[in-house]
C-alpha cells in the first residue's frame, strides 16, 4: 500500500473525541502507557526472576541440564511461534481485548508452575505462559501507537523500556529475595497481583485499538503454515546442541522449516487477505530493523544466559547477590531507554542504534576476558556498558519497524518486531550453548589432569561434563581432603569460564554486524498512529 493511501484512510477516520468529565481517563495516553507497562512488566519480570532462579530450580527439580534449558527454551518457543498471530489477532479483534487475555492467561499460567512438582510439568506451563506472553506484547505496541501522536511515539516508547528496565532490575533483587527467604515457586507466584493490577487498570482505562482497514478474516492457512515453519525452526536450533548439528534430527527439522517458509512465502502471494503481506519487506528499512533485532537478540539473550550461572556457581554468590550484580546493566537500561527515546526522536534511529551496538560489541569482548577471579568492579564496567548499549537499539529496532509498516499492519508489525527478538535469542541460547559446551568438553579433560585429579570414565565422566557445563562442581564422596575438593571445582570453574569466554567473544563478532546493519535504518514515514475505534 503506497503512503499517500494510508495517510488517506487516516485523514478520514474520525479523530478520537475529546475527554468527558465521566470519561476522562479512558484512552489517556500516559495512562494507557502506565497500563501496558505494568502487564508487560509480567514479561520482563519473569525473564529476569526465572534466570536469577533457574540454578535453584536445577537442583530442587533434580532436572538435567538439558532439562533446565527448556524452562527458558520452552517459553521462547511459544513467544516465537505465536507472536506475528498475536498480532494479527489484535489487528482484528482489538488490541485492548487481546492484552487483557494475554495478562489473565500469563498471571494463571504462573500460577500453575508455582504449583507444579516435577520438571516436566513446569515446562508445559511455560509454554503456555509464552502463548499468552504472545497475545500482550503486539497489543501493548498497537495500543501505545494508537494513543499517542506520532511526535510524541518515540518519547513513550523509551519511557515504555524503561519501566520495562526497572522491572527487569527488580527481577534479580525480588527474585533472589524470594529464591533465599521463601521458595523457587514463589517467583513464578509474583506475577499474580501484577497480573491483577494490569487487568484492572486495562479494564478502567485502555480504549479498544484495532486497524481501520484490518482484514476480517483470517488466513489459516497461512496461520498454518508459518507456525509450523517456526516451531520446526526454533524446535531444531534448540535441539541442535544435544542432537549435533549435522545429525539426521537437526537437518530435517531445519530443512523442514525452510521447505515451509517457502511455501509460507508462495501461499501469502496467492491468499486474498495474508497473515503476512510480502509487501512489508520491500521496505529496507523495515527487513533491516527486523534483522537487527534478531542478531541483537543472539548476542544480548544467548551470552547473558550464563552469566546468572557464572555468578552463582563459578563465585559462589546467593540469588540476592547475584541480582544485586546485575543492577549496574540493568539501572543502565531503567536511564538508557528514555534517553535513547529522546535521541531518536531528535536524530532518527541510525546513529542510537550504531552507537548502540557499536558499545553491545565492546561490552561482549570486554565480558570474554571475564576469568574464575574478576571483580566486581570489572563486571561492572562491562554490565554497564550492556545496559547503556543495548537500550536505544530495544527503543530504536521498535521504532523503525512498526513506524515503517502500513497502519493496519501495526499488530503484525508488532510481532514481526517481538518474533524476531525471539527466534534470535533462541538461536543465540542454543548456538552459543553448543560452543560452549563443545569447548568445555574439549579443556576439561586438560584441566581435571592439571590439576592432579585422576581420570573420571563412563557415565561419571559425561555427568561431570554436563555439570561443568553450568559452572557446578562435582560432589565430593565424604572424606576427600579438602585440597582435593579446591582442585575439583577449580578445574570445573575454569573449564566453564573457557567455554563463556568463547560464547561472548562469538557474541562481540554478532553485535558488531548487527551495528553494521544499522546504517540501513531510517525513520518510519507514517505520521500518526491507528485509528481509535470506541
Amino acid at each position: 500500500m503506497s503512503q499517500s493511501v494510508v495517510k488517506n484512510s487516516e485523514a478520514d477516520a474520525p479523530p478520537p473525541p475529546p475527554p468527558t468529565p465521566g470519561g476522562g481517563l479512558k484512552g489517556h495516553p500516559w495512562l494507557t502507557l502506565l497500563t501496558v507497562a505494568v502487564g508487560v512488566m509480567m514479561v520482563a519480570l519473569d525473564g529476569t526472576i526465572v534466570a536469577i532462579a533457574n540454578p535453584v530450580i536445577q537442583e530442587k527439580l533434580k532436572a538435567a541440564p538439558s532439562e533446565i534449558q527448556w524452562v527458558t527454551s520452552g517459553y521462547l518457543l511459544a513467544l516465537a511461534v505465536f507472536l506475528i498471530t498475536a498480532g494479527k489477532i489484535g489487528d482484528r479483534f482489538g488490541h485492548k481485548s487481546t492484552f487483557l487475555v494475554g495478562a489473565v492467561g500469563f498471571a494463571a499460567t504462573s500460577a500453575a508452575i508455582g504449583f507444579a512438582g516435577n520438571i516436566q510439568t513446569v515446562i508445559a506451563f511455560r509454554v503456555l505462559q509464552g502463548l499468552f506472553g504472545a497475545l500482550l506484547q503486539p497489543a501493548a505496541l498497537g495500543l501505545l501507537r494508537g494513543a499517542f501522536p506520532a511526535e510524541k511515539l518515540n518519547m513513550a516508547i523509551g519511557i515504555w523500556g524503561g519501566v520495562i528496565g526497572a522491572s527487569t532490575a527488580a527481577g534479580p533483587i525480588v527474585g533472589g529475595l524470594l529464591v533465599e527467604h521463601v521458595s523457587w515457586e514463589s517467583v513464578f507466584f509474583i506475577n499474580i497481583p501484577v497480573g491483577l493490577i494490569a487487568v484492572a487498570l486495562g479494564l478502567w482505562i485502555l480504549k479498544d485499538v484495532r486497524a481501520e482497514n484490518s482484514a476480517k478474516s483470517f488466513d489459516v492457512p497461512g496461520i498454518a503454515l508459518l507456525s509450523a515453519g517456526m516451531f520446526a525452526l526454533v524446535f531444531g536450533i534448540i535441539k541442535a546442541p544435544e542432537w549435533g548439528w549435522g545429525d539426521a534430527r537437526t537437518l530435517l527439522f531445519l530443512g523442514g522449516a525452510v521447505l515451509l517458509m517457502v511455501l509460507f512465502a508462495l501461499w501469502q502471494g496467492r491468499a486474498k487477505e495474508p497473515l503476512i503481506p510480502l509487501s512489508l519487506f520491500r521496505s529496507v528499512p523495515l527487513s533491516a530493523g527486523v534483522l537487527l533485532m534478531a542478531l541483537m537478540a543472539f548476542a544480548f539473550f544467548g551470552a547473558i544466559f550464563f552469566v546468572t550461572f557464572y555468578l552463582q556457581n563459578v563465585h559462589g554468590m546467593k540469588p540476592v547477590d547475584a541480582g544485586v550484580h546485575l543492577l549496574p546493566m540493568t539501572g543502565m537500561m531503567i536511564v538508557g531507554s528514555p534517553l535513547a527515546g529522546i535521541a531518536i526522536g531528535k536524530l532518527g534511529p541510525r546513529i542510537p542504534i550504531m552507537a548502540g551496538m557499536l558499545i553491545t560489541t565492546a561490552a561482549m569482548f570486554g565480558m570474554s576476558t571475564l576469568d574464575t577471579g574478576s571483580g566486581t568492579g570489572v563486571m561492572s564496567l562491562w554490565f554497564v556498558l550492556m545496559g547503556l548499549g543495548i537500550s536505544p537499539v530495544m527503543v530504536g529496532a521498535t521504532e523503525v519497524i512498526v513506524g515503517n509498516a502500513p497502519l493496519e499492519l501495526s499488530g503484525v508489525a508488532g510481532g514481526l518486531q517481538q518474533a524476531a527478538m525471539q527466534v534470535g535469542g533462541s538461536l543465540g541460547t542454543a548456538v552459543l550453548g553448543a560452543l560452549m559446551a563443545a569447548k568445555v568438553g574439549d579443556v576439561l579433560p586438560g584441566n581435571w589432569a592439571k590439576a592432579g585429579l585422576p581420570p573420571v570414565e563412563g557415565p561419571q565422566a559425561e555427568g561431570l561434563k554436563q555439570a561443568a557445563q553450568l559452572g557446578i562442581a562435582p560432589p565430593a564422596p565424604p572424606g576427600t581432603p579438602q585440597q582435593a575438593v579446591d582442585a575439583m571445582a577449580g578445574a570445573v570453574h575454569q573449564s566453564f569460564v573457557s567455554g563463556m569466554s568463547l560464547a561472548f567473544a562469538v557474541a562481540a563478532v554478532v553485535a558488531f554486524g548487527a551495528a553494521l546493519l544499522a546504517l540501513l535504518t531510517r525513520r518510519g514515514e507514517t505520521d500518526a498512529g491507528p485509528a481509535v475505534h470506541i
